[in-house]
């Protein structure tokens, strides 16, 4: 079992920065993958970034602005975003996967409670 406590979430205005994090508690972390999911209001639920063994790698819409890293010492996983826009607002969930290298939020165990980002134009 992970637990999985996401922070970092607010407003912030077009152009902005947040740092999510993303703190796991249970066994085992670094041999799991660890994701970024986010979904807004009436949306589906897409993939952000991942980073597992085989490194990291983004959605199309956020590479370049999103970084995803990790410190397997403090169990902890952060996602960066700058130049956030307007449509970046959604809540972001981080998420757990014994799996590998994995998109879809199907293959994804186990899940944070997801916090709020939304940005302002």
């Amino acid at each position: 079992q992970v637990q999985l406590v996401e922070s970092g979430g607010g407003l912030v205005q077009a152009g902005g920065s947040l740092r999510l994090s993303c703190a796991a508690s249970g066994r085992s972390f670094n041999s799991y993958t660890m994701g970024w999911f986010r979904q807004a209001p009436g949306k589906e639920r897409d993939f952000v970034a991942r980073i597992g063994a085989s490194g990291a790698y983004y959605a199309d819409f956020v590479k370049g602005r999103f970084t995803i890293s990790r410190d397997n010492a403090k169990d902890t996983v952060y996602l960066q975003m700058n130049s956030l826009k307007p449509e970046d607002t959604a809540v972001y969930y981080c998420a757990a996967t014994s799996k590998g290298a994995v998109m879809g939020w199907r293959w994804y165990d186990y899940w944070g409670q997801g916090t709020q980002v939304t940005v302002s134009s």
